[in-house]
């Protein structure tokens, strides 16, 4: 029931963190405040295709 999902930083739109998810109790779209190598900052991640 499980998925596995890719986040992406909002600001530089790169791929950085993989996760997963249960879709029957979270439909939406994750979002997470994680550190990014690239911009290195804390910045937010969304959940990508």
């Amino acid at each position: 029931m499980r998925d596995i999902i890719t986040l992406s930083c909002t600001e530089c739109k790169r791929r950085n963190y993989t996760t997963t998810k249960n879709k029957r109790r979270t439909p939406d779209r994750l979002n997470f405040k994680k550190y990014c190598a690239f911009c290195r900052t804390h910045t937010l991640h969304r959940e990508t295709k």
